[in-house]
């Protein structure tokens, strides 16, 4: 291969080894944020949907999502990068497995979060509540549908209030990234 040939190739793929790395970084971050955690049962409270907002956010709806599959995948590979260290097949069939999967669309809305100050906190918020639909609908073959919402909506309502406030206040205090 020529050295034209080859600095085109490597220009080619410096999107992809963009997206890779810092789909990747995200992960960890995202896998870190679960291990902040309060014990209920059966789901956990943890940082994740904060880190998840902050995914979307800041890195746009592509790498925020592209974050959020990598750390599933990790996951499911058998990484402990669930709450509680957990990981596998068990944890993405288990009570929780809606939540987590409802990281994605949460991820790829929050990457809508450009404009004013209102459309950045509302953007955020549908986001934060977006993970909810299909944690809830996950939940209620395991605790019914009053069950559900006692025990996976109710207790977050707080933290998702509290989450999402700081969340929209990490974005606008960056530079550039408060009127995207």
């Amino acid at each position: 291969m020529t050295p034209i040939a080859l600095s085109r190739a490597l220009t080619r793929s410096l999107p992809a080894l963009r997206l890779t790395g810092l789909a990747l970084l995200g992960s960890l971050a995202l896998a870190a944020s679960a291990q902040i955690a309060l014990p209920l049962w059966p789901v956990p409270a943890t940082m994740q949907s904060f880190t998840v907002l902050l995914l979307g956010a800041l890195g746009g709806s592509r790498i925020g999502a592209a974050a959020v599959l990598a750390y599933l995948v990790e996951g499911a590979l058998g990484l402990p990068v669930f709450a509680g260290g957990a990981s596998g097949l068990v944890a993405l069939t288990g009570p929780t497995a809606g939540f987590l999967l409802g990281f994605l669309p949460a991820a790829w809305i929050a990457g809508h979060a450009r404009g004013g100050a209102l459309r950045q906190g509302l953007v955020l918020f549908l986001a934060h509540l977006a993970l909810f639909v299909p944690g809830l609908l996950w939940l209620m073959p395991f605790t019914g549908a009053a069950g559900a919402v006692t025990a996976g909506l109710l207790p977050f309502i707080p933290g998702t209030v509290v989450k999402t406030g700081l969340a929209w206040t990490v974005l606008r205090a960056l530079p550039g990234k408060s009127r995207r």
